[in-house]
């Protein structure tokens, strides 16, 4: 083999590893902004479920969640270790100063332990409801469609309490405020 092949080797083969890995992130790309699937069971056995949750809140006192119904709500369930959770925390609470006065209202569901989530709300401030769903809110997002369990994952209800959008993934202000202008 002559010294000039070996170059020439190495590079095709650096581009080839180049190329798949863009690809796989292309892949990943597109799988993490297609619509999740919808969970067995129909969307108003799925709303029963969420309206009957009564959740430690992490200053204390209880979330009652059956106390949203009857106004537009979205609904993020995230988790301090999630680092596109802690990424899309400011835009939550953009779309919660800009749309709660046009009615909607905006609750954060926690799929965490209670001390990181007190530490992180102490750094982070939000001027929505954060609830302690726990691990066991994992169980609530497999019900509201996202059967991978992966989070973040926001869901939005309309004033009739149905489900109009959810996305597993992070989210921003322009793509909530889009989901909300269609309601």
């Amino acid at each position: 083999m002559s010294d000039q092949t070996q170059p020439k080797r190495t590079r095709r083969r650096q581009l080839m590893v180049a190329l798949g890995a863009g690809a796989s992130g292309l892949g990943l790309g597109w799988w993490l902004q297609r619509p999740t699937p919808q969970a067995q069971g129909s969307d108003a056995d799925s709303l029963a479920a969420l309206w009957a949750l009564r959740l430690d809140r992490p200053e204390g006192g209880e979330l009652v969640l059956a106390d949203f119904r009857g106004k537009p709500l979205l609904i993020n369930f995230w988790a301090t270790w999630c680092a596109p959770c802690v990424r899309e925390m400011p835009e939550i609470d953009r779309f919660h100063r800009e749309f709660s006065p046009r009615g909607w209202q905006v609750l954060g569901l926690a799929i965490d332990s209670p001390t990181p989530v007190r530490e992180f709300l102490v750094r982070v401030k939000v001027g929505f409801a954060i609830g302690l769903a726990g691990l066991e809110g994992t169980d609530l997002v497999r019900k509201l469609g996202n059967t991978q369990g992966g989070l973040p994952f926001s869901v939005m209800v309309d004033a009739q309490g149905k489900l109009m959008q959810r996305k597993m993934g992070e989210t921003d202000f322009k793509q909530l405020a889009g989901w909300a202008g269609k309601s």
